[in-house]
């Protein structure tokens, strides 16, 4: 099935016609409704979540770290804990947690009783299972390493030589010890999340311990450990479905049943949401979406995940610091965050941790905008001026919000540094026998922990992707000394905070990005949609409490 994103190709997967269009504010109107997906079927009508989903997801593995699908894992996986909108760790399966006076050895403690949605026992043995299930290759779980590359064996596992991890042990039901191959104060905080989810692993896994193909569907006798099970999907025709889970050890959720539909079009998506024939959107990310949808649409809380253009210091012109830094303060960014996001709701960035302990009392200087400067740094610099800069490639141009924040940036050094030559693509592979010259990557960086050595550990430490991808090989020894060094201390030592701190800063001096803004962690619900607050790790919090209003 082709999966160009247009109406007409909306509307061929629910057995829809072509309907006649109308320009309204959000670019379409549509009349009657569209709602015969779910026909026939009985259900409370006001209780049940109809959400437009971005993409066609054909795979639904709750063990993949990331995509689309991943945004709904808290609505059928449970995790050991979980951070709720405020970024407050919560009990979930795990009650308890202890570290050693050394940090290295950890001990969990689950809920008693705690049950798959068959009625089985979720013990200490399917935790362990669900995590080297989770760190093995074939698995493919993208975030994997966040989680677990400090426990002992998690090496040998992650790169095919070996299916358990010896680190982990169960002297108990309900009992986890873990063993980390060192300190680190904050593991505890490293596994409260869905990337690795607790699933039914002695089931699931083959005699090799890897994932059987699509375990996790109905058809195939797949249970789920969150407050709803999956109830259909159907990969070709966009479709999945939830209901509640009768044996959820949690508190019993209120939505009758949750539905998803795949709509491909910003626009079709936003006039579906208007007409009120969905009422939620996995990610729905346009300039005008407070207009279109109103400001409880896209609220939340702001998160430690912000959205910058980066560098690639590898690329020419870019191995000269006199023109990244002409290129920097060229561009007004109290004007690049009117451009894209003129209503909200994201918020400006200046630096790269927030909002995390450290990133409101470090005395953090700003990259001023000083159009005069730039003009002369450029001409300083050993191209000495426009006329001898390669052509300027963007990738990572993949939505509307983020075309308007390239075209501003842009605009603004061709206006005032004269550069005329640019080009902006969606990813790098698309452009073709250029792609190898991108120079400028528009990307997301973030942490799934609210701490700064973290949030920068996996952002400019040399070891990290963005800074070997995005940066072009970027590598500071001194920042990579202080966040080595920090990482040891406690999550609420100063001195963890300050060196981490001292390391935005020298990275902040080599003018290698430009900010754009710090995420707000936003509902894509409609205002009668009510509990739908998310958290740091883009999952809903308490997907127990949705309800609709």
């Amino acid at each position: 099935m082709p999966r160009e994103g247009n109406l007409s190709h909306w509307n061929r997967p629910i057995g829809l016609s072509r309907r006649t269009l109308l320009k309204g504010s959000a670019g379409l109107l549509v009349g009657t409704a569209a709602f015969g997906m779910f026909a026939g079927r009985a259900f409370a009508a006001d209780q049940v979540l109809k959400i437009a989903h971005p993409v066609f997801t054909m795979d639904w593995s709750p063990m993949l770290g990331g995509g689309h699908a991943f945004r709904w894992n808290s609505l059928w996986w449970a995790s050991p804990m979980y951070f709720n909108s405020k970024g407050e760790i919560q009990p979930y399966l795990f009650t308890s947690w202890e570290p050693s006076n050394d940090a290295k050895t950890w001990t969990f403690k689950l809920k008693d009783g705690a049950k798959f949605s068959d009625g089985s026992p979720i013990t200490a043995a399917e935790v362990k299972g669900s995590w080297e299930a989770a760190a093995m290759p074939a698995t493919k779980n993208q975030r994997v390493p966040q989680v677990l590359s400090g426990v002992d064996g998690y090496d040998a596992i992650a790169n095919g030589g070996a299916n358990s991890l010896p680190g982990v042990t169960t002297p108990d039901d309900t009992t986890v010890v873990v063993n980390l191959v060192a300190s680190d104060p904050i593991f505890y905080m490293r596994i409260a999340n869905h990337i690795v989810p607790i699933i039914q692993a002695s089931k699931a896994r083959d005699a090799d311990g890897n994932l059987n193909i699509e375990w996790y569907t109905p058809q195939n006798g797949g249970v789920s450990s969150g407050p709803f099970k999956m109830a259909s999907v159907d990969f070709d025709g966009g479709k999945a479905s939830f209901e509640p889970n009768p044996n959820f050890f949690g508190t019993a959720p209120k939505l009758a049943r949750v539905e998803l539909q795949t709509v491909e079009d910003n626009v079709a998506a936003t006039a579906l949401l208007q007409s009120g024939e969905f009422n939620a959107h996995t990610e729905l990310v346009t300039p005008t979406v407070i207009q279109d949808l109103g400001p409880e649409f896209s609220a939340g809380p702001i998160i430690p995940t912000g959205q910058h253009f980066w560098f690639n210091l590898s690329k020419k012109p870019f191995d000269d610091p006199k023109v990244r830094e002409a290129l920097v303060l060229a561009v007004d960014r109290d004007g690049l965050i009117k451009a894209s996001f003129p209503d909200g709701p994201h918020m400006k960035a200046d630096q790269i941790i927030y909002p995390v302990p450290g990133s409101e009392d470090s005395g953090f200087a700003p990259y001023a905008y000083d159009p005069e400067k730039a003009k002369a740094l450029l001409a300083e610099s050993s191209y000495g001026g426009p006329d001898n800069l390669p052509k300027l490639l963007f990738a990572g141009i993949s939505s509307p919000a983020r075309s308007v924040a390239a075209q501003y940036i842009a605009e603004q050094w061709r206006k005032n540094l004269g550069i005329q030559a640019f080009d902006m693509k969606p990813s790098q592979e698309e452009f073709g026998a250029e792609g190898n010259n991108v120079q400028i990557v528009r990307d997301d960086v973030g942490t799934r922990v609210p701490d700064a050595v973290s949030y920068l550990a996996g952002s400019i430490a040399s070891t990290s992707s963005n800074a070997i991808n995005k940066l072009g090989g970027y590598k500071n020894a001194d920042i990579d000394t202080l966040l080595a060094d920090a990482a040891l201390l406690a999550a609420d030592d100063p001195q963890r905070i300050a060196k981490a701190q001292q390391a935005q800063q020298l990275f902040h001096n080599d003018f290698a990005f430009i900010p754009w803004y710090h995420e707000a962690m936003s509902r894509w619900a409609l205002p009668t949609v009510k509990g739908m607050d998310k958290n740091l790790d883009w999952q809903v919090a308490e997907p127990w409490a949705i309800e609709i209003a």
